[in-house]
C-alpha cells in the first residue's frame, strides 16, 4: 500500500512520528493496534497490518461490543507499521496535533484475501488483544462522503455483550489535562477495565472421575511444561490390521499444549514457547474451563492440506492472512489424572467427549479404524501430504517408535542447511542453499542443494539470517559428484529445511527438489531422529566413536552391518561413565533416587547383562523421574560414547542404527542418560532375522483376578509340553505373566510369528470364557488377552531383572514354575528386595535356558501349531 499521503502530510523534523521506510522484524504476524487520539476531536485510531502497511480508520466514539452498535469509521491514510508502537504528543500545529495512547494491541485474522474484501467492501476478521477479541465487521457505507466510511462492529460470538471501548480505559494513559480539555467530545471515561473475557458459554464439568475409569489411569499433578511428543516412523504403505486408526496428516506445525490452574500454556515439538504466538490457540482451549490437561494436536491453516502449509507460513510470517486452527488427536491429562498409559482409542474418545461441539479454531481429528488403504486414498482425494496410521490398543509412548506410522503421498524429508551458492540473474541474495543429511560414518554427508520455491520474502529473510558467512572448502562430507560447486559457501549445519524430492540420483543427491518450508520448530539435533528412523536418504544418524576408539571397527561390522559380538568381548573392560545428579528422585513414591537405580543396576549386572548382551535393544528413558512424562528409544544417538550399534534394516525398507549393549560399561551409560527399562529383540543383532525367543504375555483384562492368571500360565506351559517345547515364567513387573519359550537354532520371524499367531487363536478358540487372542479393547474385560505380537521382527519385550517405571519401581523377574503357586501379583517384586533374594537364591531358575535344543521346524509347513 502506498505511504504517500502518510509522508505528504507529516514534517518529520518537527513531530516524533515514525517516518516510512521501516518496518517490524521478519517472522512475526500481522498486527493490529489501536490508539485513543485526543486530537481536535477525541476519537480512536483504529489499524490493522496488511502487508507492509496499517490499513486505518479514525472511529469518533470507539469499538462497541454490542453487535447491534454499529460505529462509524472513517478511512484514513495508510500509516507505517511501526507507528503501531508510537505515543506521546503530535506537537500543535502539526498534521492531528495531540495527545496519542496506546489502547490496545494484538494480532488479527481473517479467511481469505484482505485486499480483496476491502475491495468489495466487507472485511470479516478476528482480533486477538488485550481489550478487543473475537469476530468483527468492517462494512463500506453507501453514503457518499469526502473520505470513505464504514461502519465498524461486533460479530454475534462468545465475547458479544455491552462494553464499549471507554469502558476499557483503566490502564490507558492519560493526556495532559489541557489537552483532555481541548479533546471535548466523547464521553467520560469509566476505566473500570483493561481486558476482557469471553462469556462463560460452557459449563465447567470436573473430567477426572471420566478419566480415572481408564485402563491405567493414576492421579498426577499438572504438567509444569511442555511433555515429549509420540512420533511416526516413515513407511511405504498403510499398515494393516483392526487394531490401526489412520488419520489424515494434517500439514502444519505440531503443537503441545498444557493447561495448569486453568492456564494455558503453547509449546512446540522442540520445547519453545507458542503461547503468545497463537493467542487465538490459547483462547480456544481456555474456553474448554479445564483445570489440567496435557493436549497433543497439529496448528493448522485453512483445511490443513498440503497446499494449505505455505498458508500457515505466511500467515505466522505476517506475509498473509489465514484462519487457524488447532486439530487436536491425543490427550495424556485430564484434571488431575494421568491417561497416558491409556489406550489410544479410549483416550481419543475421552478427548471427543471434552471437546464436545468445539469452540472456534478447535477440531478433533477423526480416524478411521483398520482400513488403511480407504485413508489413504481419501487423503490423495482431499490432497492432503498422507496419513498417520497409530495403534489403537496402545499407551502413549514419548519418541519415535513403530506404532505411529507415516505414510506420504509426495516423499519430502528435513535437511541441514550448511551453506549457499552465489545468484544468478535478477535473483538477490543467494542461487541456491546447499543441503546435508546426518551421517554415522563422517558426521554430515553433502544431500544436494535446492533453489526453487523461495518467496522474494523468504530469500530476503534467509539471506539476512546466514550474513556472510561461509567458506569455501566444505565443512561436510562430499561424495564424488557431478555438480560444479566451486563458488559455494559453506557453513556448520545451521538450520533446518524440508524438501520435496523425486528420490535419489545414482550420486546420493536428490532429485529435483524443491523447498516446502523452513522448518523453525526444528533444530538440526532433530535430524538424529528424523521420521526415518535413520538410514537412507536423509535419515542416518551421525555417530561419535568412543574414548580412544575403543567403539572400534568391529562395532558396525556384520550381517546388514550389525555389531560384531565376538570382536567387541575381545575389548579390554571399560569404566562406566560418572554419574550425574545421583541425588535426583527417580521413584518419588518409595524416594528412590537415580544412585538407588544405578546401585539395582550394578548389583543384577551379571544376570541383566546376558539378557541383553549383544541385542538390539529398546529402552524406555525418563528424565524426570518415573513420575514424570517417559519416552522410548531405540536408535542410537549422539552423546553416547560407551553404547554400540547394529544397523538393521527396518519394515519401510530404509537402515537405522539401533542400540546394542555389550558390556557393563555401556549397559550403565544409558543409565547414566536416564534408562529404567530395558526391552531386548528376541534375535541377536548379529543374526536379526532369527528368533531364539517366543514370548506370550499374558495380560489380564479388567474384573481377571491374578489366581486365574496364574491358571493360565500353568495351562500354557502343559499346552506347549505337549508340543514337546520347554518354556520358561517370568512375572512383567506389571499386572501379567510371560511365559517364554527359548529356540536354538532359531527361526524365521515370519514362522515364529505364524506360531504364536496360531498358538494364541487356538487356545482362544477351545476356551473363549477365559482368552482373548485380539487387543479390542471392548473384547477383554473379565479375559486374558494372550498377546502373540511380540514375536515379530522389530518387536521387544521387557528383559528380566529390568526395573518398570511404574509406582513402587518393580522388577520383571524369571521364577521357576515352583514358585508359581505362592506369587500374588506380577509386581511383587522390586527394587528394594531383589538383590536380597538374588543373593538368598541357591539356583538359577533359567539356567540352561540358552542350551535347550528346540525349535519350530516340524510347525513351518502348517498354519497353527
Amino acid at each position: 500500500m502506498s505511504l504517500t499521503e502518510y509522508r505528504r502530510k507529516r514534517q518529520f523534523g518537527k513531530t516524533r512520528e515514525p517516518e516510512p521506510g521501516k518496518r517490524l522484524p521478519n517472522g512475526q504476524r500481522a498486527i493490529f493496534v489501536v490508539q485513543l487520539h485526543h486530537a481536535s476531536r477525541r476519537h480512536y485510531d483504529f489499524r490493522l497490518q496488511i502487508g507492509d502497511a496499517l490499513k486505518s480508520w479514525a472511529v469518533p466514539k470507539g469499538p462497541s461490543y454490542d453487535p447491534k452498535v454499529k460505529r462509524m469509521a472513517v478511512e484514513v491514510e495508510d500509516h507505517p507499521v511501526d507507528y503501531a508502537g508510537f505515543e506521546g504528543e503530535i506537537p500543535k500545529g502539526q498534521y492531528g496535533g495531540g495527545h496519542v495512547a496506546r489502547f490496545d494491541r494484538g494480532v488479527w485474522a481473517t479467511e481469505g484475501d484482505a485486499e480483496a474484501q476491502l475491495a468489495k467492501g466487507h472485511l470479516r476478521f478476528e482480533l486477538f488483544g488485550e481489550k478487543l477479541k473475537g469476530g468483527w465487521h468492517l462494512v463500506r457505507s453507501g453514503k457518499a462522503a469526502r473520505q470513505p466510511q464504514w461502519l465498524l462492529f461486533k460479530a454475534e460470538d462468545e465475547y458479544a455483550g455491552k462494553l464499549e471501548a471507554d469502558d476499557l480505559l483503566a490502564d490507558v494513559t492519560a493526556p495532559p489535562q489541557a489537552d483532555a480539555r481541548r479533546a471535548g467530545a466523547g464521553k467520560p471515561a469509566k476505566q473500570r477495565h483493561t481486558t476482557v473475557a469471553p462469556a462463560a458459554r460452557r459449563r465447567k464439568r470436573d473430567w477426572s472421575k471420566a478419566a480415572a475409569k481408564l485402563p491405567g489411569a493414576r492421579k498426577a499433578r499438572a504438567p509444569e511444561g511442555p511433555f515429549v511428543p509420540q512420533l511416526a516412523r516413515l513407511g511405504q504403505s498403510p499398515p494393516q490390521g483392526e487394531q490401526w486408526l489412520h488419520e489424515l496428516k494434517w500439514d502444519g506445525y505440531r503443537i503441545l499444549a498444557t493447561v495448569a490452574d486453568g492456564a494455558v500454556r503453547l509449546w512446540s515439538r522442540n520445547a519453545l514457547e507458542w503461547t503468545d504466538k497463537v493467542p487465538e490457540i490459547r483462547a480456544a482451549v481456555e474456553q474448554l474451563r479445564l483445570t489440567s490437561a496435557a493436549l497433543d494436536g497439529e496448528l493448522i491453516a485453512g483445511q490443513g492440506s498440503r497446499e494449505d502449509f505455505s498458508l500457515l507460513q505466511a500467515t505466522l510470517s505476517g506475509e498473509k492472512q489465514g484462519a487457524l486452527a488447532y486439530v487436536l488427536f491425543d490427550l495424556l491429562h485430564l484434571d488431575g489424572v494421568d491417561v497416558s498409559a491409556a489406550p489410544l482409542v479410549e483416550r481419543k474418545a475421552l478427548l471427543q467427549q471434552v471437546l464436545g461441539k468445539p469452540p472456534p479454531h478447535l477440531a478433533y481429528s477423526s480416524h478411521i479404524e483398520g482400513d488403511g488403504a480407504a485413508a489413504h486414498a481419501l487423503a490423495a482425494e482431499r490432497h492432503f501430504e498422507g496419513i498417520i496410521s497409530k495403534r489403537g490398543d496402545r499407551p502413549h509412548h514419548p519418541g519415535r517408535g513403530d506404532e505411529w506410522r507415516k505414510t506420504k503421498q509426495l516423499l519430502s524429508n528435513e535437511y541441514a542447511v550448511v551453506g549457499y551458492t552465489a545468484p544468478k540473474g535478477r535473483r538477490n541474495g543467494f542461487g541456491s542453499l546447499l543441503l546435508a543429511r546426518p551421517d554415522p560414518q563422517h558426521g554430515w554427508t553433502y544431500a544436494g542443494r535446492v533453489g526453487t520455491g523461495f518467496s522474494d520474502a523468504l530469500i530476503a529473510e534467509l539471506s539476512e539470517r546466514i550474513g556472510k558467512a561461509g567458506r569455501s572448502e566444505p565443512t561436510v562430507h562430499v561424495p564424488p559428484h557431478d555438480t560444479d560447486l566451486r563458488t559455494a559457501k559453506w557453513f556448520a549445519p545451521r538450520f533446518v529445511v524440508e524438501v520435496y524430492a523425486r528420490g535419489t540420483g545414482s550420486q546420493g543427491l536428490l532429485r529435483q527438489p524443491s523447498l516446502k518450508a523452513v522448518r523453525a520448530d526444528k533444530d538440526v539435533a532433530d535430524l538424529a531422529d528424523s521420521d526415518r528412523g535413520g538410514g537412507g536418504p536423509g535419515g542416518a544418524r551421525p555417530h561419535r566413536k568412543g574414548p580412544q576408539g575403543t567403539r572400534g571397527k568391529a562395532a558396525a561390522r556384520s550381517v546388514e552391518g550389525a555389531t560384531s559380538k565376538s570382536a567387541s568381548r575381545k575389548a579390554p573392560a571399560r569404566a562406566a561413565p560418572r554419574l550425574s545428579s545421583p541425588g535426583k528422585l527417580i521413584f518419588p513414591d518409595i524416594r528412590a533416587t537415580k544412585q538407588d537405580v544405578a546401585d539395582y543396576y550394578l548389583a543384577v549386572m551379571d544376570r541383566l547383562l546376558p539378557e541383553i548382551a549383544g541385542r538390539p535393544l529398546s529402552i524406555i528413558r525418563c528424565p524426570g523421574g518415573a513420575e514424570k512424562p517417559c519416552f522410548f528409544q531405540k536408535h542410537h544417538t549422539p552423546g553416547l560414547e560407551l553404547v554400540s550399534f547394529a544397523r538393521l534394516k527396518e519394515e519401510a525398507g530404509n537402515n537405522a542404527n539401533y542400540l546394542v549393549v555389550e558390556d557393563a560399561a555401556g549397559l550403565m551409560e544409558l543409565v547414566q542418560f536416564n534408562a529404567l527399562e530395558f526391552h531386548p529383540w528376541g534375535a541377536r543383532a548379529d543374526s536379526p532375522d532369527l528368533a531364539d525367543r517366543v514370548v506370550f504375555d499374558l495380560d489380564p483384562g479388567p474384573g481377571v483376578p491374578f489366581a486365574e492368571v496364574k491358571r493360565a500360565a500353568t495351562h500354557v506351559r502343559r499346552l506347549l509340553e505337549q508340543l514337546e517345547l520347554e518354556s520358561f515364567l517370568r512375572s512383567t513387573g506389571g499386572k501379567g505373566l510371560h511365559v517364554v519359550v527359548p529356540l536354538d537354532p532359531g527361526c524365521q520371524w515370519d514362522l515364529v510369528k505364524r506360531f504364536a499367531h496360531g498358538f494364541a487363536d487356538a487356545l482362544a478358540r477351545s476356551e473363549p470364557r477365559r482368552f482373548v487372542s485380539v487387543a479390542t479393547l471392548k473384547l477383554r474385560p473379565k479375559k486374558i488377552f494372550v498377546d502373540y505380537l511380540r514375536n515379530s521382527r522389530g518387536a521387544t519385550s521387557v528383559a528380566s531383572y529390568s526395573l518398570r517405571a511404574r509406582a513402587g519401581a518393580p522388577v520383571a523377574l524369571p521364577l521357576a514354575w515352583s514358585e508359581l503357586p505362592r506369587l500374588k501379583c506380577g509386581d511383587a517384586f522390586t527394587i528394594k528386595d531383589v538383590p536380597a533374594r538374588l543373593k538368598r537364591r541357591r539356583k538359577d531358575p533359567w539356567a540352561g535356558i540358552d542350551k535347550v535344543k528346540q525349535n519350530l521346524a516340524r510347525w513351518a509347513d502348517d498354519r497353527s501349531p
